[in-house]
Formats: structure tokens, C-alpha cells, sequence
């Protein structure tokens, strides 16, 4: 498998296992007041936006991450057809993402975007 395609993997991941997650994280906000735990260990997207903003700011915030994680998975899909574009659009992102990351103070995001720009900046030239 190419670099691009393995960059595109890891941003369908990325964008289903954090994205997705903001869905039943924001219904459980909603009806119970207060964030869910994972694993009884620590609060889904419990960051310093968790505390600084209201619960209906918060909502807000994880219904646009969520957004942002779909235009991510758009330029998966777009890396995956080894366009050029998509890689463009992949590394536009990450500074948007990055602001989600540390406001949900999410560390494995940060991972997967080093990860994802190390494969795509590899296959770049394979990128048309």
C-alpha cells in the first residue's frame, strides 16, 4: 500500500474514532448535564473548553469538530484517489484540527496528524 493510501487510512480513522465519538459524547451532555467517562478514567473531550464554556457552547464546539472531521475524511477519500488536492486540503486542516485537539485536550490526535503529514509529504509526488 502507497503512503498516500496509508495517510488515508489513518485520517478515516482519526475521523471516525474521534469525529463520530463527538455524536453520543454531545446526546450525553445534553440529557445528563455533564460528560461521559471513558473507562471511569477521565471525561470524552473533557479539556479546557470543557470548563469554559456553557453546555450548549460545548455542543456547539463538538458539532463543529465534527465538521471538520468530515472534511477530513472528504480528503482521505480524495488522498485515496491520489489527488494532490486532497493532501493540500489534508494539511489545511491540521491547524484547524490542532485548535480542537487542544481544546478537547485530545493527545492521540496529535499522533495521527504527525503521522498523517510525515506519509503525505513521503507520496507527494505520487499525488497528481
Amino acid at each position: 500500500m502507497s503512503q498516500a493510501r496509508i495517510a488515508a487510512v489513518l485520517m478515516w480513522v482519526y475521523a471516525a474514532g474521534f469525529g463520530i465519538s463527538t455524536i453520543p459524547v454531545a446526546v450525553y451532555l445534553t440529557h445528563r448535564g455533564r460528560l461521559p467517562m471513558f473507562f471511569g478514567l477521565f471525561e470524552m473531550y473533557g479539556g479546557p473548553w470543557s470548563s469554559r464554556f456553557s453546555h450548549r457552547t460545548f455542543v456547539w464546539l463538538l458539532a463543529a469538530f465534527l465538521i471538520v472531521a468530515l472534511a477530513v475524511a472528504w480528503a482521505a477519500w480524495l488522498v485515496w484517489k491520489a489527488s494532490r488536492i486532497g493532501g493540500v486540503l489534508a494539511l489545511i486542516l491540521l491547524p484547524v484540527e490542532a485548535v480542537f485537539w487542544i481544546g478537547f485536550a485530545l493527545p492521540i490526535p496529535w499522533v495521527l496528524g504527525a503521522a498523517r503529514t510525515l506519509l503525505l509529504l513521503m507520496a507527494w509526488r505520487s499525488l497528481h
